[in-house]
């Protein structure tokens, strides 16, 4: 009979926290502007993304009990990334030009620890900030949203997911 890890009495490797990811780990990276590289954004410290749907209120004299009755509308999405500015990296040349264009730019949310791809789609930049503190490193904090879907690169068929390996150089 096997014991493995004497029957997870103390080493519960199935538990929700040995699967958690570590935010450290998730990278915010994009293509250059002919799509054959995906750079991670330099310098990254925080990645939020965000995903919501328009509530559409359809209650009407009948709704049952007073409450109000509600149908999901339009869905969006946005990325919010900061971090420490490197003007020399070619990540923020790229973000720069994207912005000062009013173009798109493909990206792609990355597990580092994995090397496995979580979520990609098209953007806009929307925002791209840059702060010089007296007494701190100079950061920069940059918004985009979606145009389309954020797409589940884990959802995919095994046809897609084979399409979608590209990760940035050095991983």
């Amino acid at each position: 009979m096997s014991n493995i890890f004497d029957n997870n009495v103390y080493c519960d490797f199935s538990a929700n926290a040995a699967k958690a990811l570590a935010g450290k780990d998730i990278l915010l990276a994009i293509f250059n502007s002919t799509g054959e590289q995906l750079l991670a954004v330099s310098g990254q410290q925080g990645l939020t993304i965000n995903r919501s749907a328009d509530a559409i209120e359809v209650t009407s004299k009948d709704t049952k009990g007073g409450w109000k009755a509600k149908i999901a509308g339009m869905k969006e999405w946005s990325i919010e990334n900061d971090g420490l500015y490197v003007p020399s990296d070619e990540t923020h040349k790229e973000l720069g030009k994207v912005f000062d264009e009013g173009g798109m730019v493909c990206l792609k949310v990355i597990n580092a620890k994995d090397k496995k791809g979580m979520f990609g789609g098209l953007a806009v930049v929307s925002e791209y900030s840059m702060e010089a503190p007296f007494d701190d490193a100079m950061t920069y904090s940059i918004s985009l949203e979606g145009n389309g879907a954020l797409v589940d690169l884990t959802a995919l068929s095994s046809e897609d997911s084979a399409n979608t390996t590209t990760m940035p150089e050095g991983m």
